[in-house]
């Protein structure tokens, strides 16, 4: 019997996992992240196992941390995303390929013709990861010494989709008739100029490459302030996003639902997948065992650098076996200084303790059996908590070995996840329409 929910599964896959002492795991491939043989093979693991998409995140800086602790990080190096998921689209046929890009730090043309290129070239298969940045070392390597303010890098990326999106319509989907007789290759009747002006960018088009695959790739957004809900709740597709427990999760879905509807927008027409690290045993205990030893081999250096980036605030004079003190705010991630911030206040953890939390992962994490785990996944889609999960892998292969050889057929058992796709394009996975194009309407 199929569920009438089915779950929904993006795989992060940029770091190849996000904890830091994954690379120093027995077993665990040490370049998994910068070695192409093996990203291929991942990617065409996820699409055997029905994945929706592979989702690679992505840094315009080194991580803001000193470089004692940044030498014991896995994620130094990696490839720009548009080069690696273009070679992925050549080595799958179904797998969604997500790319995160920067409203503060590009330009729409950029990243209107990079987004239609990838949907293209995997037929239909991309999506854009909308951030605005927070990294201040970023600026650094882009000529400014500041960020933009929160609510202005907000306000600019609302606009900045609203320019991406037009230069997609650029061409009606019948544009290019391609007539030998005449001479005609496309009807300039079917080509509209956006000529863009406003606040804050001037663009003027048309972009000269086809209409995406899929009309547009699916929009994606991370983020959980008061501006990236709202923003959401307008612009997004899909939502990645840190919910640390069911009840997190449940308000989480019931705000930003709640937001489209005020705004007549179809909730189905938005899919919140929440991030979720995976850790799988034969028992609860032995799964409870390796997370264990996994966070053993986060150094304190680093940890303590990971609480600063998630403060916006340096916490490496805080006294270590002491409560978190006051932390002001920052012009960082709002959301992540928070999360860290509750964490603390919600275990009475010391400095020491959320660091390391912090070092490896801490956030929402499914650590059990088989059954244990296919239980929560399936209590927190049955209740609103989420639309499926965007699962992180707590090394590799061996943790993205278990998830698909073990965790997905008992999904599917129990009828909560594809055996094959619906589609070929990344809109048909998720199950979420094609837009019409607001330059040539459909008769």
């Amino acid at each position: 019997m199929t569920s009438p929910r089915q779950l929904k599964l993006g795989a992060f896959m940029r770091p190849v996992s996000i904890h830091t002492g994954a690379w120093r795991y027995p077993g665990a491939y040490r370049d998994a992240n910068f070695n192409f043989a093996h990203l291929k093979r991942f990617a065409q693991l996820l699409e055997h196992a029905k994945f929706d998409a592979f989702f690679m995140a992505d840094h315009l800086a080194l991580l803001n941390m000193p470089r004692e602790a940044l030498k014991r990080s896995h994620t130094a190096t990696s490839f720009e995303p548009f080069t690696l998921l273009s070679a992925l689209s050549q080595a799958t046929e179904r797998l969604g390929l997500v790319a995160t890009a920067s409203t503060t730090f590009d330009e729409p043309f950029h990243i209107a013709r990079r987004f239609a290129s990838l949907d293209h070239l995997s037929n239909g298969r991309a999506g854009w990861n909308i951030v605005t940045t927070s990294n201040p070392d970023a600026a650094l390597n882009f000529g400014l010494e500041e960020h933009l303010d929160h609510a202005e890098r907000y306000a600019r990326a609302r606009e900045f989709y609203d320019v991406v999106t037009g230069l997609w319509d650029s061409w009606a989907d019948d544009a290019f008739v391609r007539d030998a007789s005449s001479g005609i290759y496309f009807d300039p009747a079917r080509l509209h100029t956006l000529d863009h002006r406003g606040k804050y960018l001037t663009v003027r088009g048309p972009l000269h490459i086809a209409r995406p695959v899929q009309g547009w790739p699916v929009i994606v957004q991370a983020g959980a302030s008061e501006a990236g809900r709202q923003l959401a709740a307008e612009t997004a597709e899909v939502v990645f996003t840190a919910q640390s427990s069911l009840a997190d999760g449940q308000a989480f879905y019931s705000d930003v639902k709640g937001r489209m509807d005020r705004l007549g927008r179809a909730r189905d027409h938005l899919k919140i997948l929440p991030g979720a690290f995976v850790v799988v045993g034969e028992t609860d205990a032995e799964a409870h065992a390796i997370r264990a030893h996994l966070d053993s081999l986060v150094h304190l250096d680093s940890a303590i650098a990971s609480l600063s980036i998630a403060l916006g605030t340096d916490a490496s004079a805080f006294e270590l076996d002491q409560p978190l003190p006051d932390v002001p705010e920052t012009n960082g991630s709002k959301s992540g200084r928070e999360r860290a911030i509750q964490l603390a206040r919600r275990e009475g953890l010391t400095v020491r303790q959320l660091a390391l939390r912090l070092g490896g992962y801490s956030g929402l994490a499914f650590v059990g059996s088989v059954r244990t785990i296919a239980d929560q996944m399936q209590a927190w889609l049955e209740t609103e908590g989420s639309d499926g999960f965007n699962v992180m892998f707590p090394w590799l292969p061996g943790g993205l070995e278990d998830f698909v050889h073990k965790v997905v057929p008992e999904l599917q058992r129990r009828g909560i996840f594809r055996k094959d796709y619906e589609g070929t394009t990344l809109r048909e996975h998720l199950g979420l329409p094609r837009p019409g194009n607001r330059h040539f309407p459909t008769p």
